[in-house]
């Protein structure tokens, strides 16, 4: 058995989704690890968060509305 550390930086969601995929492998286990409540996002990046993610459902909205228009 061996240690591996990795740094990453917490408010960088790829990194997230990455070291949750590498330990969804079962292959690493995490250790000394400190709770997910222990990182809170600043308002900025709630802001940032939610103007992103209204960007993305408007898009769909718009991609989607000729198919959805067939249908209805």
């Amino acid at each position: 058995m061996c240690t591996v550390t990795l740094e990453y930086n917490h408010s960088n969601a790829l990194a997230r989704r990455k070291l949750a995929a590498l330990l969804a492998t079962g292959l690493f286990v995490k250790l000394g690890e400190e709770p997910d409540e222990a990182y809170k996002p600043t308002p900025e990046e709630i802001e940032a968060h939610r103007q992103w993610r209204d960007a993305v459902l408007e898009h769909s909205r718009k991609n989607m509305s000729h198919i959805i228009a067939r249908y209805v």
